[in-house]
């Protein structure tokens, strides 16, 4: 759709678009992604017609259980609430926020630019005072935090491995930036400790960093039969592209919570669940890899998990209803 708007609309030239199709087949191309976001902000608003009900139509297999199951957990307000006249309009939200703001127009522009929406930005782990939109929340107790799916350019990738578990190495790997106590915490327990451990820091400068590693492709990661998860300022952006891999993914339990609903995974079903200070986890790692069957079950359980994030047109109505229940609660439509 958004090749022929630049073509009718904007009369770019064939070799300009053919370059932006062979963009989009890449793996989440942040030059895609920001050209696409700004030709939505270009198409003209009289051309865009809401019908959810016809888009629901459109979804192959549409389950009504499921599909309303997930609307309930990313939107738990239940009773009506009034905003501010201070609180922003459609209309004002900037572009200064980036993936953020981008994302968000992909779906509010379907809506009234008068309509206000609360909102909170980036790696959010406190619950806001007032019903709002955000990326993260924590696990519970979160009512007032009503999640949309934001920064996916980043944290929706799903791998598509072609390495069977069995033909992986007998490790468990990690690589990410250690700011947080936590993740050095592990780093000091784990880093060199043996061969079943391929774990350390890295960033772009990798200078000063206190166990550094060299960096890893996520290709190269997969190559190991186990990789770890462990949560940053928010949660782990690597969960689900582990999760869609033949790999199996180890974590403690999430504390926080994205568009992916880490709240909802199931311990030693979706992932191999391990202590907060990873006392258990090369005791684990030994047992998966004695017993490959049940690290394969688990793989196959969070394969399927992972698979509701794929359909495009489910998760646009999704973000739609979601954004519909909060104008209807707040008294706008």
């Amino acid at each position: 759709m958004l090749l022929s708007i630049a073509h009718s609309c904007f009369n770019l030239p064939r070799g300009v678009i053919m370059s932006y199709f062979r963009l989009s087949q890449s793996r989440n191309n942040r030059i895609y992604y920001y050209l696409s976001g700004h030709l939505r902000r270009l198409y003209p608003k009289s051309l865009l017609n809401l019908d959810l009900d016809k888009l629901q139509d459109s979804i192959q297999n549409f389950d009504e259980n499921d599909m309303y199951g997930r609307l309930d957990y990313y939107c738990k307000i239940n009773d009506s609430f009034l905003l501010e006249s201070s609180t922003e309009k459609l209309s004002e939200i900037r572009l200064i926020h980036g993936t953020y703001s981008l994302d968000m127009f992909e779906y509010t522009r379907f809506f009234s630019p008068e309509y206000r929406l609360a909102y909170e930005f980036g790696d959010v782990t406190h619950v806001p005072n007032i019903p709002s939109m955000v990326k993260s929340r924590p696990v519970v107790d979160n009512d007032n935090s009503i999640l949309m799916k934001l920064d996916k350019v980043r944290h929706f990738y799903f791998t598509n491995d072609e390495i069977k578990f069995e033909d992986k190495d007998n490790k468990i790997v990690w690589r990410g930036a250690a700011h947080q106590p936590h993740r050095i915490k592990f780093l000091k327990k784990f880093y060199g400790r043996s061969n079943l451990f391929d774990v350390g820091s890295f960033n772009k400068n990798n200078k000063d960093l206190l166990y550094p590693a060299s960096f890893m492709t996520i290709d190269e990661q997969l190559k190991s039969k186990f990789i770890l998860s462990i949560e940053g300022n928010d949660v782990a952006t690597n969960t689900k592209w582990i999760m869609s891999s033949n790999s199996l993914c180890f974590m403690t339990k999430p504390k926080f919570e994205t568009w992916f609903m880490e709240g909802k995974l199931i311990s030693n079903y979706h992932y191999v669940l391990v202590e907060d200070d990873y006392s258990d986890l090369e005791e684990k790692v030994q047992y998966y890899i004695d017993n490959p069957a049940e690290a394969k079950h688990i793989i196959s359980n969070a394969n399927k998990y992972t698979k509701q994030f794929l359909d495009k047109k489910a998760e646009d109505w999704l973000n739609l209803k979601v954004l519909e229940a909060y104008f209807k609660l707040s008294g706008q439509i």
